[in-house]
Parts: C-alpha cells; structure tokens; sequence
C-alpha cells in the first residue's frame, strides 16, 4: 500500500469550509478521498494511477459536493 498525502482543495460549495484531500497508491490505481473539515463527511473515489492528482481530487470533490447535498435533503 503506497504512503498517504492530504492536501487542501479549497472550500465546499455547501459548508464553506476547508476540503482535504487524500492520496492512497494501491498499486496501478489510486484512491482520493475527499473530507469536508467542518462536517467530517468523507467521499471517495478510485482511479488509475497514470490519471493526474487534480483530476481524481476534482471527482473525489464532486463526489462530496454530491454526498452533502443529499445529507442536507436536497
């Protein structure tokens, strides 16, 4: 399992509130969880590897966006 590294994203749409991201290699794939830092909610997603940081933190972020809303009854 490859090591794990969390940047921050930006701020969510619906809390405003600061987005980690993390970054696990597993391999040829690699899974970007995205965290919501006022809420704890967590998303993830997996991609291939050989796909840029910036595209697999950006549908780990759509991801979230889509997990709040839904929580939030909308």
């Amino acid at each position: 399992m490859g090591r794990a590294q969390a940047v921050t994203r930006g701020l969510s749409k619906k809390t405003q509130s600061e987005i980690y991201v993390e970054f696990v290699v597993h391999g040829n794939v690699v899974k970007a969880t995205a965290i919501d830092s006022a809420t704890g909610t967590e998303a993830s997603i997996v991609g291939p590897a050989k796909a840029g940081r910036e595209i697999l933190s950006q549908a780990a972020m759509r991801k979230l966006e889509y997990v709040l809303k839904k929580q939030g009854g909308e």
